[in-house]
């Protein structure tokens, strides 16, 4: 299938394989971690989750824009194997922990890791795959690694549940992130290390470099808007559908039967956008996808399927799951594109982080909002509240985003420090670049 065309990159191929082990590994770990809390704090298993969860908002949020201003100053690939090591070091201490507090400090460990490690990662892939058309199929492949991730991570916690302890999951997970570290030394990636200027920036500079330069241009400001439609939804979907079915009178069975529903759904999108994004521009295919979110989110709330005698509540959940993970995966598969669009090489790791970093506040957002309003106000007005959530990133987005949006802009470096790298690469005269608001102190032509 034309999905997997890119694998025939010995490199990706090595890479790719690399997240798919850790993910699996770190689903491994989400379900033991719900079993050691419940084992260390019983009825209090849901707060100390509640908190671990918190913990890794605020370790994505926090850690992801200082390593991507320092991700460019040492090798990728042992900076990537060298974050596998601690993660795969913290799951190797969790079986032994022995109090509350122990989980929280060894999960801002891990997800600190996973903060520094997954924006590298990204920012890694169009180096080894310059061709968008390439690109464009590992953002894919990469959308079904997470969703397959979801599907089966639990089925295999199940059964080997059935044959052993739950500590040994977190075994699994250590084990996890081990291959996925021998595969990134195996995969033949160079050690990319940037020789720009950028260096004698002082730590703030560096640090917020990417949060600059990603919030001064259009398409990635549409962007965000758009990710905060596509965290309204995602964050109902997961906040509240074993709410929603249980509240039908329906089993765990059902429960993971809706969930598959909505993976699905995003499965089935990942296959597809390729070949859409080969016709259309990705501002068209994802500010579509955020209507149709706010559209769905919209119809389900005025379906009141929560009511007394619903009978077709479930078919029409089992209906709407499917297409809010479709309108999800094409909202968001593409971002990888725009963010590659609008940054040069040596930029591209603080850019990744950023998004990795603002994508994560509109989930701290959208999580709590979610929960909160259904616990309080009922589900219905949940959905309305995430429909006018996903209603407000869509107008956003259209009115941030510019419709003309030029992907070179044509520019001069008149006022450039003698020493930029710039006039080694391109000299005096203009050229175009491939960054619209990136530089706005350098003039440009008219």
């Amino acid at each position: 299938m034309w999905v997997f065309e890119v694998l025939a990159n010995r490199v990706y191929r090595h890479l790719f394989l690399a997240q798919v082990i850790a993910l699996v590994g770190t689903g491994l770990a989400t379900v033991a971690l719900g079993l050691l809390a419940y084992d260390l704090a019983g009825g209090n298993a849901g707060a100390v989750l509640g908190t671990a969860l918190a913990i890794k908002m605020v370790a994505y949020i926090l850690v992801a824009p200082i390593a991507g201003a320092f991700a460019d100053r040492v090798p990728r690939k042992a900076l990537l194997v060298a974050l596998d090591l601690v993660r795969a070091g913290v799951a190797v201490f969790l079986p032994f922990v022995s109090e509350v507090w122990q989980i929280y400090v060894l999960i801002f460990v891990l997800q600190s890791a996973s903060a520094a490690f997954t924006p590298t990662f990204q920012a890694t892939i169009p180096d080894v795959l310059p061709q968008e058309r390439d690109y464009t199929r590992a953002l894919s492949l990469s959308r079904l690694a997470y969703d397959m991730e979801t599907l089966t991570s639990p089925v295999l916690a199940a059964a080997l549940l059935t044959v052993i302890n739950f500590h040994w999951l977190f075994s699994g997970t250590a084990l996890g992130f081990l291959a996925s570290a021998a595969l990134v030394v195996s995969s033949g990636l160079p050690s990319l290390v940037s020789q720009s200027t950028a260096v004698r920036d002082g730590i703030y500079a560096k640090t917020t470099r990417g949060i600059r330069i990603y919030l001064r241009t259009p398409r990635l400001r549409g962007l965000l808007a758009v990710t905060l439609s596509a965290a309204a939804a995602s964050a109902m979907v997961i906040v509240n559908t074993v709410v929603i079915v249980r509240a039908l009178g329906l089993g765990q069975r059902e429960v993971a039967i809706t969930l598959a529903a909505y993976g699905g759904g995003s499965m089935l999108a990942a296959f597809a956008l390729p070949r859409i994004l080969d016709r259309f521009s990705d501002r068209r295919v994802m500010l579509i996808a955020s209507v149709a979110l706010a559209i769905l989110l919209a119809g389900l709330a005025a379906a009141g399927l929560t009511a007394p005698g619903h009978s077709l509540a479930w078919p029409v959940i089992l209906i709407g799951w499917p297409f809010l993970g479709m309108a999800y995966a094409a909202s968001i598969t593409p971002s990888g594109r725009l963010i590659k669009r609008s940054a040069n090489a040596e930029d591209r790791p603080a850019l990744f982080a950023a998004q990795f970093a603002l994508s994560h506040v509109c989930w701290l957002i959208a999580y709590p909002l979610a929960g909160q309003l259904g616990a309080a106000s009922g589900l219905s007005a949940a959905f309305a509240a995430m429909a006018g959530l996903a209603a407000f990133g869509t107008v956003a987005a259209l009115l941030v985003w510019p419709a003309r949006d030029a992907t070179t802009v044509e520019h001069n470096h008149d006022d450039l420090p003698a020493d930029h790298p710039h006039w080694r690469d391109h000299g005096k005269s203009g050229h175009d670049y491939v960054i619209d608001d990136l530089h706005p102190r350098w003039p440009r032509r008219s």
